[in-house]
């Protein structure tokens, strides 16, 4: 066996690229040779080829599988998302509906608003790092960077009554669009009430002729709103709407306003003086009962028969000022000197409250001011009052005093020393009741149970609309305003902060197109559109001139000559103008 004879063969085969001359060997002695030599050569060069091509194939193996699994994964995540797609397609569409686009509006502002403020902070070289709970209460304060934005708005709840009125439909989303937070009161929670107004409006079911209801009504509310009307021209239902409905509401709100002025320990500005409490018969004490005439008549005082008065505490825990006057010209006081707290002066209130009782007559009040030291320089004042058959509470402000000599200053509250409750037969009306004409007007009973000082107030604290009467069936016209008008006086004398819109005939037409008429005295004859009535009052809650003022509105027309019926032709009604203020600051106060 010769290597050298096998050595180019093994060469040969294992290049092809040329053809050597071979020697034939010697074919016994290589035969096992040969045989041990390809046998090593298959073996040594043909199995490191088979497991490479194992580990490959596995590779592919693997790597096909591996393809599939995530090519399956990724159908699967595919599948899902348009799974996810097509459901949340559909809860959007669902969704579309229930959507407020009011919510959603001042939702918006107030995220561009939070981006806006730390965008803005990153020019700042050093700033304080707040907290969630401070930027929350930031965005809250700020409120919405809207054009119709109204300070302080976000902090105020507003109570809505007649919310599905023309009038109160249009009033709920303007105060919404203005940041206010806004209650609606209704008579049933039904699908078709829902539907009428926005999500976000929190519904208070309840009875305006039920006093029980309205409890729950105005809890933390701040202002109220009331667009209410009778539904039929029946007696009763009139006055349980417009008359006895307002004078409820006033309550409620004077009691829950009264239950948090005791919570503030009298302490806020907003708490009232206590000048007298007729509780206990100590409580009667200073106070003199006097009588007198404006003249004197010889022949008549022979045959009248006189007159009498007496305050006095009863069985029944009442303090009860009584009497009669039957001479001619002739009257009884019940009289007393104030007695303030230190450091309180009358000066930083706007007027006094009266609450009474008795057979529903009226009475004259009287303040004396001046020197306390010398009487002789004092001034006398004068205010009429009105009360009715039962418990009632008399609204006085100091602005409706007049001088009893006309060339006397008028009032300066700072001064006044002396209360007196007057009587007098002459200028008194028969009340409603059984007795009717048959009453004796010249006999008087009134029950007193406090007299308080109102706090001064900036702004309005309730909106009554009510009507001129124009526009309404003369059949029906009479009892109507008669309602009406006995609603705005229980308004007038709760104490509250008041305006009373009374406008022309209700038009369904878009607001802010005509200048508008502002007057007193129900003179005006014209209508008015129901969205600038609504923006009337939403412009009110916040406008000192139109607190304790009543007036009417109605679009501006052309008066003939010499007779004029208006005292102002406002601007152009539109969010940027506010045309409310000059509007009213002419006209006259506690009207």
């Amino acid at each position: 066996m010769s290597a050298a004879t096998f050595t180019p063969v093994a060469f040969s085969n294992n290049n092809n690229l040329y053809n050597p001359i071979w020697r034939k060997p010697n074919p016994i002695n290589c035969k096992l040779s040969n045989n041990s030599f390809v046998t090593r050569a298959t073996s040594s060069s043909s199995s490191p080829e088979t497991e490479n091509e194992k580990k490959n194939k596995k590779k592919k193996k693997k790597v096909v599988i591996e393809n599939e699994e995530q090519q399956k994964q990724e159908q699967e995540q595919q599948e899902q998302q348009e799974q996810q797609l097509q459901s949340s397609s559909v809860s959007v569409i669902k969704r579309l509906d229930e959507v407020n686009p009011v919510g959603l509006g001042r939702r918006s502002r107030q995220v561009f608003d939070e981006v806006w403020r730390k965008f803005s902070g990153l020019g700042q070289i050093s700033r304080t790092i707040r907290s969630d709970d401070e930027s929350t209460l930031l965005i809250r304060e700020g409120g919405p960077m809207c054009e119709f934005a109204i300070p302080g708005a976000q902090n105020t709840t507003v109570l809505v009554v007649g919310a599905t009125s023309r009038v109160g439909r249009i009033v709920v989303r303007k105060l919404m669009l203005r940041g206010y937070t806004v209650k609606a009161l209704v008579r049933k929670a039904e699908p078709e009430v829902v539907d009428m107004l926005p999500r976000s409006v929190e519904l208070v079911t309840g009875d305006v002729g039920d006093p029980s209801s309205l409890k729950k009504a105005v809890q933390g509310c701040n202002k109220i709103i009331y667009c209410a009307t009778a539904r039929s021209s029946i007696t009763g239902d009139l006055i349980r709407v417009d008359h006895q409905g307002v004078y409820n509401l006033t309550k409620a709100l004077q009691d829950y306003n009264n239950k948090l002025a005791q919570q503030r320990a009298g302490k806020s500005s907003k708490s009232k003086l206590l000048i007298a409490k007729f509780k206990s018969e100590d409580s009667l004490d200073g106070w003199e009962v006097r009588q007198g005439t404006y003249f004197q008549d010889a022949v008549v005082s022979k045959y009248d028969g006189g007159m009498d008065a007496r305050f006095e505490f009863t069985e029944n825990g009442e303090a009860v000022f009584s009497g009669y006057v039957f001479t001619r010209g002739g009257y009884v006081d019940l009289s007393r000197k104030l007695s303030l707290p230190l450091g309180y002066t009358l000066d930083r209130y706007e007027g006094l409250v009266f609450s009474v009782g008795g057979n529903g007559r009226s009475y004259v009040v009287i303040l004396e001011a001046g020197p306390s030291a010398d009487t002789t320089q004092s001034k006398l004042y004068f205010a009429r009052i009105s009360t009715k058959a039962g418990f009632c509470r008399v609204r006085v402000p100091f602005s409706s005093f007049r001088p009893v000599k006309p060339d006397d200053p008028p009032l300066d509250p700072f001064l006044v020393h002396t209360l007196t409750i007057r009587f007098e037969p002459r200028r008194q009306r028969p009340t409603e009741g059984p007795s009717g004409p048959n009453q004796d007007l010249r006999s008087f009973q009134l029950i007193m149970e406090y007299i308080k000082a109102l706090p001064t107030g900036q702004e309005t604290d309730f909106v009554l609309v009510s009507c001129t009467g124009s526009g309404i069936e003369p059949t029906r016209r009479e009892q109507v305003l008669r309602a009406k008008r006995a609603g705005e006086d229980s308004l007038r004398r709760s104490g509250l902060g008041y305006t009373i819109i009374r406008p022309g005939p209700l038009m369904e037409e878009p607001g802010g197109q005509r200048a508008l008429i502002f007057d007193q005295g129900n003179r005006i004859s014209q209508g008015i559109s129901c969205a600038d009535v609504a923006d009337i009052c939403v412009k009110a809650l916040h406008d000192s001139t139109a607190r304790n003022k009543s007036f009417d509105v109605c679009y501006e027309y052309v008066a003939e000559p010499g007779k004029e019926l208006y005292e102002l032709v406002a601007h152009l009604p539109d969010k940027a103008n506010n045309y409310l203020t000059p509007a009213l600051s002419v006209l006259e106060k506690n009207t």
